[in-house]
């Protein structure tokens, strides 16, 4: 078997056909590379690889076609016959061969991650899962040439058959979208068949098991087909065609039986098993936060998706099959508008719903998640362009499960009427995901804090408390009130609203804070990235905080009853500038200290408690604070909103957009030229060079 592998293998390059498809596959991925890699700078490799794969339609024809048909053609398939190497070993050499020539070409291919790693940060998992993927298709392509040669003697129809078969499996999906969007049995049949399928989850950056399984079955179908399709010309005499195609025929079945029933144990295997999301911010998985609501679940909860679910968005398709993995009492039913118009009407009377958006349905109550709310977008008002910056598919869903298996809704209070900065933008988005809802307060209109309060935000007041005012959130305080806090700078006279802070043993230093570590501050010593300490509410930040023009915060630890979490400190060499219309330097006048500017309290009463979060910069809950941080400050607000949200309403977690990543490759104009010309031109034409001088040097023998 090793001896015909290393033939058949020296045979592609002793003529042109090994190299020409070498250079041909090679030249394309090149031209793709420069101009999606070294030009615009992507990060991704996946869709370099996925715009050759159109090439397979006519490369792969060609370095199969003579694989047995110039066998048969030449009478030499005799020779096979008589072997002392059974036929299923020539078979396989002969496939071995082939491969290896696309193999080579898939790992030159390789390079270009390492290649890219150079300019910039790559996502090196997900560029090889992509590769993997690649070469798996290439492979089955390459079996299913092997097959189609061995059908007959003629290498053009060979080739022109091949083609066929391969361009039917690469628009298989759309083939079986004009049949139905729906699906239906024909559908199903037919899908068997998409060669492209498994390939774009995996390019996605998902390590599919099923996906493997399908092409690896496939490969070892059409293999054992070319076997089957050689072995009923092993007998001449009629009575044993006869006897032997009866028995080919039925092995055939089989075969395709076994390859079917392997798919379908691989296919019914839940996605959590199958399926690992290799992408860097995890887009095609759920959080362990999600999969515990999942996993507590005790009542149905259907998720209808207004769409054909052949035309469903392939991430978003995936996050719903993860859910539907997770928990047997989920269930997603696809509604296409085109049949069922009005179906959303039962549901919101809003008319802007858009196709793909979800309803999700319980017994209690349903919730509408349009579509438009999946994907965060930015805005370029220079160009009037927007551009995709998030995906939030599992935030919005998670959020719509708690909602409606929830017996109560959270009520939170908003303090206004002292200065304070309404929450807006994606921490306001927040609160609604945690299914809170947000009223405002005034309290020269109230006489006191409502009782249904589940906890009050006072958000950076620039002007003082009255003392009738700081009277009302003390007594809060004191039947057990849960408070969340956020001061600004401010050189008005704050002492009674410094009064209910005071409640906790906590004082606010006067001045803001400074830093004199380099490392811990940006840009300019007020913008503060302080020390992360370890808590719950800080668990999922991974890097920096950002906290401008904070104002430090220190407290008694001999305070009866209260225990303190310090969440966010400064270093030793911070210090509190009492003047900032001077200079910024440290002078005698100004206070020294490491002081915390996150804290947590909870001070213990007789027969109850009360809590209080205090975040020493109200700048650092702004959408603006939070895109220098990457999200790490919105991730300790929803922290700290779940942080009193009762665990059995449901609504505690709060799952994060996950960014795109937005980084490029920084490519000098010198690399970007030189991958064209050798990528392009240069390696390709070497190749074919030294292909067209080996064969004229055989021919001129």
């Amino acid at each position: 078997m090793r001896a015909i592998w290393k033939r058949e293998l020296k045979s592609y390059f002793q003529t042109v056909t090994g190299w020409l498809f070498i250079a041909a596959t090679l030249a394309l991925f090149g031209l793709y590379f420069y101009v999606y890699n070294m030009y615009y700078g992507s990060t991704d490799i996946s869709s370099t690889l996925s715009a050759v794969t159109f090439l397979f339609l006519v490369t792969v024809p060609i370095l199969t076609m003579r694989t047995l048909a110039e066998e048969r053609k030449n009478k030499t398939d005799q020779l096979i016959l008589t072997s002392p190497v059974s036929v299923e070993k020539v078979v396989l050499a002969k496939y071995l061969a082939t491969g290896t020539v696309f193999t080579i070409s898939a790992a030159v291919m390789c390079l270009a991650p390492l290649i890219m790693s150079a300019y910039g940060n790559v996502a090196f998992a997900k560029s090889y899962v992509g590769v993997l993927g690649f070469w798996l298709y290439g492979m089955t392509c390459i079996a299913i040439g092997a097959f189609v040669s061995s059908l007959t003697e003629s290498i053009v129809i060979s080739a022109v058959l091949t083609f066929v078969f391969l361009f039917v499996g690469y628009l298989m999906t759309g083939i079986t979208n004009l049949i139905s969007q729906n699906g239906n049995m024909i559908t199903k049949i037919l899908g068997c068949y998409d060669l492209t399928k498994h390939m774009d989850m995996l390019m996605q950056g998902i390590l599919d098991v099923a996906g493997i399984v399908y092409y690896i079955s496939m490969i070892i179908l059409f293999l054992f087909l070319t076997v089957q399709s050689i072995q009923k010309r092993r007998w001449s005499m009629s009575s044993k065609k006869l006897k032997l195609g009866v028995f080919s025929s039925a092995m055939v079945v089989i075969g395709i039986v076994v390859t079917v029933a392997v798919n379908l144990v691989a296919n019914a295997l839940p996605s959590s098993i199958t399926s690992i999301d290799l992408t860097a911010q995890k887009m095609y998985s759920i959080s362990d936060d999600t999969k515990e609501i999942l996993h507590n679940l005790d009542e149905d909860v259907t998720i209808y998706v207004l769409e054909a679910e052949g035309n469903m968005d392939d991430t978003l398709a995936t996050t719903l099959k993860r859910y539907e993995g997770e928990s047997s009492h989920i269930s997603v039913e696809y509604k296409d508008p085109s049949v069922y118009p009005n179906f959303y009407r039962d549901y919101t009377d809003d008319t802007s719903i858009t196709r793909k958006s979800l309803i999700v349905e319980s017994s209690k109550r349903s919730k509408v998640i349009n579509y438009s709310n999946i994907y965060e977008t930015s805005i370029d008002y220079s160009t009037y362009s927007s551009q995709t910056t998030g995906y939030d598919g599992e935030g919005q869903l998670t959020s719509a499960i708690s909602y409606v298996i929830s017996d109560e809704m959270p009520v939170m209070y908003e303090l206004q009427g002292h200065g304070e900065t309404a929450l807006s933008g994606d921490f306001k988005d927040a609160i609604e995901k945690a299914n809170v809802t947000l009223n405002s307060l005034n309290l020269m209109q109230a006489d006191s804090i409502p009782e249904d309060a589940q906890a009050l935000i006072i958000n950076g007041p620039t002007s003082d408390f009255s003392s009738d005012d700081a009277s009302k959130v003390i007594d809060y305080i004191n039947k057990g009130g849960k408070l969340l806090v956020t001061l600004s700078y401010t050189d008005a006279d704050m002492s009674n609203f410094y009064s209910v802070l005071n409640e906790f043993g906590i004082t606010a230093v006067d001045g803001m804070v400074m830093e004199s570590n380099t490392g811990s501050y940006y840009q300019a010593p007020y913008y503060l990235l302080p020390n992360v300490e370890s808590s719950a509410l800080t668990s999922g930040v991974d890097g920096y905080v950002f906290t401008p023009y904070a104002v430090g915060l220190t407290y008694n630890t001999d305070t009866e009853n209260v225990t303190y979490t310090p969440l966010l400190t400064t270093s030793d060499a911070a210090y509190s500038k009492t003047d900032t219309t001077s200079s910024l330097e440290q002078t005698e006048d100004d206070i020294a200290g490491l002081f915390t500017v996150g804290l947590k309290a909870e001070k213990t009463m007789d027969d109850t408690s009360a809590d209080i979060l205090v975040y020493s910069s109200m700048s650092m809950f702004t959408d603006d604070a939070d895109s220098m941080v990457s999200g790490n400050n919105l991730s300790v607000f929803s922290k700290s909103i779940a942080n009193y949200i009762p665990e059995d309403s449901g609504s505690a977690v709060v799952i994060p957009v996950k960014e795109y990543d937005s980084s490029t490759l920084t490519v000098p104009a010198s690399v970007v030229i030189a991958s064209a010309v050798i990528g392009i031109a240069v390696i390709p034409l070497l190749l074919l060079a030294i292909g067209i001088v080996i064969w004229m040097r055989r021919r001129k023998k």
